[in-house]
């Protein structure tokens, strides 16, 4: 593109080397620093001081740049969405076999990276000597079976006994469940948020040519592959097993599988239990990947995942596994554009004030990366209103 002559040179003229606000152009947002920008103003000033004009050769640079924020925010969406299917796995499993949506779900996931914590806290602190994959896998042993302790204990104590209850019995219960393991969370553990031990050093992959272009590390790697090899596992346990046949079986009528000698009981149970195990698996990621544990992480991370189940087609295992990955990336690339589509100097031709305002603050956003919770729940209303059956399930209103 031609530099006009209008951009100010008489500081690069000058030789004076500070920077003034009111004679530069707009510094570029946090994304395209350091990429050259400036550099190329610079030139172009002192071309059209010698009266010559300058071609910048940046548009390959924007290029780059949009290219690498599109992919980064693709591997964090793909890495999110695998944690979202492992935990909307639970809810839609259960809600397959007894049309319950168990919201103490999401403090399960909690308790898992809770018990994790502890455990590679305390080995790292006896300092035993194991390599750090050694202690997140010993962390990640101990919180699956107290995972799916506590998932068992859920069926038979709270939830066997108001099978035969009104639906909204169930639903309540779910709810006291989960206020009641937060706060036992918080006696144990304490309110504070923990940091958790960041053992295993974070090696990052460049995928593009640029060296500051999007990269995908070890950890999101770990969590990417985990998570689908899980998800096989148990469409191979639903599909090629005699559980599997059995929850089949129950989901469908658990009248006429008592009948052909199936332990309705013992299925429920154990769909509970491998829910929970998935939950405890999920937690342990989480904490790794964000390196921070609190007794209330599990509540929006539950009613995320049980969004995601809905924009699958609750009860659907496919659908749980789709709607996790796609609700991950619409999070990602929501967070990653939200700043650039409400940045209020995109408009600033038309109001002076705004322009001046723009001088000084280049960023003057409306919505940051923090508001990206709420795509989550766009989603879920958008789909609850359009297909509330969901993308991959079964029509809801049959089964109720």
């Amino acid at each position: 593109m031609s530099v006009p002559v209008s951009i100010r040179c008489d500081r690069v003229r000058s030789g004076q080397s500070g920077r003034s606000s009111r004679s530069e152009p707009r510094a570029p947002s946090p994304r395209h620093a350091g990429r050259g920008l400036e550099c190329g103003a610079v030139n172009a000033c002192r071309g059209a001081a010698e009266g010559t004009t300058i071609r910048l050769s940046d548009d390959n640079n924007k290029t780059g740049d949009a290219l690498d924020t599109f992919l980064q925010q693709m591997i964090n969406g793909l890495t999110l969405g695998s944690v979202y299917a492992i935990v909307a796995l639970g809810y839609t499993m259960v809600y397959g076999i007894i049309q319950l949506i168990n919201f103490a779900h999401g403090e399960v996931v909690m308790i898992g990276a809770m018990v994790a914590y502890t455990v590679i806290v305390t080995l790292v602190g006896a300092n035993t000597g194991l390599p750090p994959i050694a202690i997140v896998l010993a962390g990640l042993v101990v919180a699956i079976p107290a995972c799916m302790g506590v998932g068992y204990t859920l069926e038979r104590v709270a939830y066997r006994p108001l099978r035969s209850a009104p639906r909204l019995a169930p639903l309540i219960t779910a709810i006291g469940l989960s206020i009641i393991l937060q706060h036992l969370a918080m006696i144990i553990w304490s309110r504070n948020p923990l940091p958790y031990p960041q053992i295993m050093a974070t090696v990052p992959y460049h995928i593009t040519s640029s060296p500051n272009g999007a990269t995908i590390t070890n950890v999101q790697i770990a969590i990417i592959v985990g998570s689908f090899v899980m998800m096989a596992l148990l469409l191979l346990l639903v599909y090629k097993t005699k559980l599997g046949i059995a929850m089949r079986a129950t989901a469908q009528n658990q009248q006429v599988a008592g009948l052909m000698g199936i332990d309705i009981n013992r299925v429920i149970s154990l769909t509970f239990v491998i829910g929970a195990a998935l939950g405890a698996v999920a937690g342990v990621m989480v904490g790794s990947y964000y390196g921070i544990a609190h007794y209330q992480m599990g509540f929006i991370l539950g009613l995320k995942a049980f969004s995601a189940a809905v924009l699958g087609g609750i009860g659907n295992l496919a659908g749980a596994m789709l709607g996790g990955l796609l609700l991950g990336i619409i999070e990602a690339l929501g967070a990653g554009y939200v700043g650039d589509l409400t940045n209020l100097c995109n408009l600033a031709g038309w109001s002076d004030a705004l322009a001046q305002r723009c001088e000084t603050d280049s960023n003057l956003t409306l919505f940051g990366s923090n508001y990206q919770d709420v795509f989550a729940f766009m989603v879920l209303i958008a789909v609850l209103i359009f297909r509330p059956s969901g993308l991959l399930g079964e029509r809801v209103s049959d089964r109720a």
